[in-house]
């Protein structure tokens, strides 16, 4: 009753753990919000994961208390595990030597039990057959199909006992044992082993931790591993990795100010065109995508571009201002560039930024200049 009320996973269960499910994390059922207490729920983006607290949303509509990166956590509980259970790695491994050397595993124990009682039946079948009359024909031949079927069932089982001894795999070598010792005393080789399945190491963990309990204090994550027996371990998850497992790079100032104006004057598909056009690169040397650029705004906190932000600045782009002036765009650029009419460009391929305060000034002026008047003593060429 006690297994199965752990294992429990349904709303009554907020003080199980809940049974070990499917997906590469490591501790779901285990966590537990150190702000609210309520238990953490997990959540996939393909094999990646995070741990939410939900609770608060669901039952006040307030926002999640903690959303915690899978990888991060994961990383930090699995190297305090392995650092706890160390010692017990040697004796583990002479447990896996000594049960790999026995004799009789539970199949064959099985299977012997089953031969005992085939004998026993064979016995007692033949026992019934020479107390009856042999004149009495009809009985003797029912006792004596009995006493061979009870014979054929017993060699059946002394064959499937054959089989199982004969794929009974060979006795460890010396070389063997020794690599077997190796592993108990490095358990983080055995824990990364290509063998080592997700599901072992969360046997491994469930066995060691009964909760976890967790809460963040801005970028510092304070966990509390409850363990068997009583103890308890405190940790501080300062490093956070991203999706590929790796820290988070260091991106320049500069960058994230460019980023940051070029949001408020494109919509992040124009952004990404632009930054891989001039050369800018991601932290990890990649080039921009859309969901990059995405990304990185929400990461950074920048608000997206919104239709209408020039108009709310009293901005206008180089194509109006030209219309305005009544020029080309190849003249309003030179305009610019001369210093004629007031602009700006956050970086070499962004687009002209002007005020139309300034345009609206620069436009009087030129209405307000008196047209040149003719020269009297300038001669007049007369084609005929």
């Amino acid at each position: 009753m006690k297994v199965i009320s752990d294992n429990a996973t349904g709303m009554t269960s907020a003080l199980a753990r809940g049974a070990a499910r499917e997906g590469e994390l490591l501790v779901p059922g285990l966590l537990r919000c150190g702000h609210c207490g309520r238990k953490l729920h997990v959540h996939y983006g393909g094999k990646l994961g995070r741990y939410n607290c939900y609770g608060a949303r669901a039952n006040h509509g307030t926002e999640r208390c903690i959303s915690i990166s899978g990888l991060s956590i994961d990383a930090a509980i699995a190297e305090q595990v392995l650092r706890e259970l160390r010692p017990l790695g040697v004796a583990a491994a002479l447990k896996a030597i000594e049960s790999q050397s026995s004799q009789t595993t539970a199949a064959e124990r099985q299977l012997e039990l089953s031969l005992q009682q085939a004998r026993y039946e064979a016995a007692h079948a033949r026992r019934q057959y020479d107390a009856v009359d042999p004149a009495n024909r009809l009985v003797a031949g029912e006792l004596e199909r009995r006493w061979n079927e009870a014979l054929q069932a017993v060699a059946r089982i002394e064959g499937e006992i054959a089989a199982v001894v004969a794929r009974r795999p060979a006795p460890l070598g010396e070389a063997e044992r020794q690599q077997l010792m190796a592993i108990g005393t490095d358990l983080k080789r055995a824990w990364s082993h290509p063998a080592a399945t997700a599901a072992t190491r969360k046997r491994v963990v469930r066995a060691a931790l009964t909760e976890i309990v967790v809460r963040r204090d801005g970028a510092i994550i304070h966990a509390v591993l409850h363990w068997r027996g009583g103890s308890h371990t405190e940790l501080k998850i300062k490093r956070r990795l991203n999706a590929a497992g790796r820290p988070n790079p260091h991106m320049p100032h500069d960058t994230i100010a460019l980023i940051s104006d070029l949001a408020r004057l494109m919509p992040d598909q124009q952004i990404t065109r632009l930054l891989n056009r001039i050369g800018v690169e991601t932290g990890y040397g990649n080039a921009w995508t859309e969901e990059r650029v995405r990304g990185f705004r929400n990461h950074h906190g920048i608000a997206r571009y919104r239709d209408g932000e020039w108009a709310e600045r009293g901005e206008i782009s180089l194509e109006a201002a030209a219309n305005i002036v009544g020029v080309c765009n190849m003249t309003a650029l030179r305009m610019l560039r001369r210093g004629d009419i007031k602009g700006k460009q956050v970086c070499r391929g962004a687009p002209w930024v002007i005020k139309a305060a300034d345009l609206a000034d620069f436009a009087g002026n030129q209405r307000a200049r008196r047209p040149l008047t003719p020269n009297p003593t300038q001669s007049v060429l007369d084609l005929q």
